[in-house]
Parts: C-alpha cells; structure tokens; sequence
C-alpha cells in the first residue's frame, strides 16, 4: 500500500486529507508540525510527502528542502493559503513537485497525488518512452523512429529527468544544483543554451515538448 505522510498543523484539515486517502486506498501519516514530519521520514519510509507551508518548528519549505535532500525520488506536494508568486518559487527552489492552494477541491487532490505517484515511477524506472522517442537510461540512448538521437550525456540526463516529471516545472538553479554541480562557470544562460540544443535536437519528437515557464524555468509537457 502506497504511504503518504500528511504535515498539516490544521488538526481538523489534517484529519480530513487523511481520510479522503485511505477512503482512495492510501496509506496516510498524520504530523502536526515540520519537525516532527522530518523525525518521521528518518524513522520511516514514505511514498510521498503533503505539506502545508505556515507550521510551528519548521516551515514547509525548510521540510521539503530537508526531505529532497535525504531523497531524490520522492513527490512532494504542498497544500497552502499561500498562492503568491514568491511563495511558489521559493517551494519549487526547495524541490516540491506540484501545488495546490487552499481552499481544495477534494477530488482534484486525488488526482493530483495520484499524478505525482505516476511521473515518480517512470523516474525510477530505467527506460522511457514519449511518442517516437525512447531512451534507456542505463544505455544512455536515445532513439527517435528507430534512429538514434546524438545527445551528450548532460543533454540526455536533462531530457530524462523533464520527461520523467511531465508538466513539473524545474527552475534554472534546480538544474544547475543537479546538473552543472559545481562547475562556477554554469549560469543560468547556459541552461537556456543547453535547452535552445535539446529543442532543436528533438525538433522531430511528436511526443512532448520543452516549455519555458517565465520567471521560473522549464518543464516538459506531453501531447
């Protein structure tokens, strides 16, 4: 059974998003402040993370930055009153996967758990495929129609990893921090670069395409 830690000081909130998850077949872990949702992903393992922002001990950015760290993989998404830009960029800087404000739509919670359990599978999985194209990670190949497609091995990596997450926007210092490490000379006008050539190279994928979110970064989206 898939399980869900649920951060949430709200106790009454906290209680309802907990049900609405197990009555959909979830497995959910309640925690009523940052601190104590940390001391539970230590102590357990979870297949994902729900977060609000404003919690005593550690705010939810301060959590998910923790969490990412300690694990790569799993999907982080943040409930919150918070709907401003700032706000967002701060928690996708900090490595959620997707947001939803407060107040909710229960059902459009589901979906949106059930979205981010799905990209996280094919990001764990070894081999992709999007329309015409494939790629093998452990190969690090890529084909299109049967023909391979020359990428270095920095251009597949980010092609892998947009294609993993579908419709998650990955700003430009998430993918200096994981891809240029650090290399002092990467700015974030060479991940634009690096973008420029995987459009290009990709040009004749009928499966996806590479969108530029403004003020943020990039994101891939399925056709």
């Amino acid at each position: 059974m898939v399980k869900i830690l649920v951060a949430e000081d709200d106790k009454a909130l906290n209680e309802l998003v907990c049900s609405m998850l197990t009555a959909d077949g979830f497995e959910a872990v309640p925690c009523y402040d940052g601190a104590a949702a940390l001391r539970a992903t230590e102590e357990q393992s979870f297949d994902m993370l729900i977060s609000d922002i404003m919690m005593p001990e550690m705010d939810g950015f301060a959590l998910a930055e923790r969490v990412r760290r300690a694990d790569s993989h799993i999907p982080i998404l943040f409930m919150t009153a918070l709907d401003d830009k700032l706000s967002k960029q701060r928690g996708f800087n900090a490595g959620i996967d997707d947001y939803v404000v407060k107040p909710f739509d229960a059902d459009i919670l589901i979906l949106r758990v059930r979205a981010l359990l799905r990209r996280a599978n094919i990001e764990q999985s070894r081999e992709l495929v999007a329309g015409n194209l494939r790629m093998n990670k452990d190969e690090h190949t890529a084909y299109v129609d049967g023909e391979e497609l020359p990428l270095t091995v920095r251009e597949f990596d980010l092609l892998f990893k947009l294609l993993s997450y579908p419709k998650r926007t990955f700003t430009r210092t998430q993918l200096m921090d994981e891809f240029w490490d650090y290399d002092s000379s990467a700015t974030s006008r060479t991940v634009d670069v690096y973008m420029s050539k995987l459009r290009e190279k990709t040009a004749t994928c009928d499966g996806f395409e590479i969108v530029t979110v403004h003020g943020l970064g990039y994101k891939a989206v399925l056709k």
